[in-house]
């Protein structure tokens, strides 16, 4: 089939290229001229481990183009997919859908026979009745279907999640597009992964469900990790014990600095306004957004009693700077709070991601980037995990403890066990965990 992708950010390029690995023709559109001319000569704007490989693979099959021009793929397109940015606007947290309208409105003008239109960014309940009017106002004669079909990525496992799904959910009753749809997605039938078809507007709301309650989970198990310090349990414990009921599961069950990232902070606070909008409050889910914003903040206060109370003049070295590992997305991430709090109690921070250093640098001011995690510890008198790459579970402690003015570790991801860490001379913090 021919497949156009407009938005080549992280949704437009992940689904745009695993589209051309299932063997469809698909071009990724884009108005930003340079990422268009930077994937065109073989560059990634994103890092997401094994995309630059895959779409150098479906470039070269002649199965995945990029262009700053929709005509042509969108006049011969069978499926015209939307997945654009939708990021909280500005001021009352509402979801910004001003690219997916003007994105709609271009798409209209443009599309030739039948073609179904497929919003894959994250759009709030009624989004696709909105779409709807915007054909019907800009090209009444358009034979299309507007269709929902909401992506469940995680940045840093993305085309794994796209070509093993747990599910695919798409919102459409035109038997059309559904026929289209299933074609898109039948190389997914031999994974035997189950494509449930629902109304639009409950498939857009799927989507916020679904990361509302992760987000609710992740918090969840927060509140209990500070209980356990209160009381002197092991979180890790309490989260395994938990979640080996099948009811509740396993995961999302880390208990650490808050969430953060691209969509859980955004997904969650449309929630809510769609919800009070819809007289119907969702006030779990407003309090999840509350206690996560207090967690990031407070993380900084920990940090500071594992210093003896006292940051003014000190040096804290931060590992990881991203929301998450295998990502270099710095979007609402812990760091962006940590950071500054600790700094405005008068620490020098220097800090070391594999990734992130790079948008990090916009970010954040008055930090010394280093090279190395060995880089960041050096001098250092305090010594704080805020993500868990892989590289910072096996560290040399040996030499992180020599290079250290005082050897305190502040673990936010429950890396190391405290008994280890204790033998090894240090001053070790963890989350929900007892001190040692």
């Amino acid at each position: 089939m021919h497949v156009a992708m407009i938005g080549t950010g992280y949704v437009g390029l992940v689904s745009g290229a695993c589209f051309a690995d299932f063997g469809h023709t698909v071009t990724c559109i884009d108005k930003d001229a340079a990422k268009i001319e930077r994937l065109q000569g073989g560059g990634i704007p994103i890092y997401e481990p094994g995309l630059d490989l895959l779409v150098a693979q479906n470039v070269k099959a002649g199965r995945l183009f990029f262009s700053t021009d929709a005509t042509e793929a969108v006049r011969g397109a069978d499926a015209v997919f939307i997945g654009v940015g939708t990021p909280s606007r500005r001021g009352d947290g509402y979801a910004d859908l001003s690219y997916v309208y003007a994105a709609a409105e271009e798409i209209a003008g443009l599309v030739d026979g039948f073609t179904v239109v497929v919003t894959k960014s994250t759009v709030p309940v009624g989004t696709g009745d909105e779409i709807e009017a915007i054909f019907k106002r800009v090209r009444p004669d358009a034979d299309v279907a507007i269709v929902s079909n909401p992506e469940f990525l995680r940045e840093g496992a993305a085309i794994e999640d796209f070509k093993r799904p747990d599910r695919v959910v798409v919102g459409t009753q035109e038997p059309r597009a559904q026929a289209v749809m299933r074609e898109l997605y039948r190389p997914l039938y031999l994974n035997e992964t189950p494509i449930l078809f629902t109304n639009r507007r409950t498939s857009e709301l799927i989507k916020y469900a679904a990361n509302a309650f992760l987000a609710l989970k992740i918090t969840y198990i927060n509140e209990m990790a500070d209980l356990c310090e209160a009381v002197g349990a092991d979180v890790q414990q309490v989260a395994r014990g938990i979640g080996l009921d099948n009811r509740i599961g396993s995961k999302f069950l880390n208990a650490g600095p808050g969430y953060g990232g691209s969509c859980f902070p955004k997904d969650t606070i449309a929630l809510v306004r769609t919800a009070r909008d819809a007289g119907a409050p969702v006030e779990l889910i407003e309090t999840t957004v509350k206690v996560n914003g207090e967690r990031k903040k407070a993380m900084a206060g920990k940090i500071g009693v594992a210093a003896n109370g006292e940051l003014k003049g000190k040096t804290v070295g931060i590992l990881g700077l991203t929301f998450k590992p295998n990502t270099d997305d710095m979007r609402d991430a812990p760091a962006l709070d940590i950071v500054p709090a600790l700094q405005a109690q008068g620490a020098h921070v220097q800090a070391f991601d594999p990734e992130g250093g790079h948008e990090a640098r916009q970010l954040l001011r008055g930090v010394d980037f280093k090279d190395s995690p060995y880089d960041a510890a050096e001098g250092a008198d305090v010594l704080v995990i805020i993500t868990e790459w892989d590289q910072f579970r096996a560290l040399d402690l040996d030499r992180i403890k020599l290079l250290m003015k005082t050897p305190v570790l502040v673990d936010l991801r429950n890396i190391y066990k405290p008994d280890d860490m204790r033998a090894r001379g240090f001053a070790y913090t963890s989350v929900g965990r007892p001190a040692v």
